[in-house]
């Protein structure tokens, strides 16, 4: 399983440097969209599902690396959290 886990890490490097978070975002709704419809072969199943792990992994980079630069952001203003009570 971490060789599978491997290869979806690598393949989604290389999309990662080619598709923006929308964009895979609204493929994967996409994937999900055609294996819930079903209807497919089996081997076209594995490979939509393989796919949907693709831009999962490409959607989680995104989101991952715009939480880091947020967390940075907050750490060089000094505002240690996002605790405000909303008033302002």
């Amino acid at each position: 399983m971490a060789k599978t886990d491997e290869k979806a890490d690598e393949k989604a490097g290389a999309a990662e440097t080619t598709l923006g978070y929308e964009q895979a975002r609204d493929e994967l709704v996409e994937v999900v969209r055609r294996l819930e419809a079903g209807g497919t072969s089996l081997e076209e199943s594995l490979a939509l599902w393989e796919r949907g792990e693709e831009l999962a992994t490409v959607c989680r980079r995104w989101l991952e690396g715009a939480r880091a630069r947020l967390d940075a952001a907050l750490a060089e203003s000094g505002d240690g959290g996002a605790e405000g009570d909303g008033e302002g």
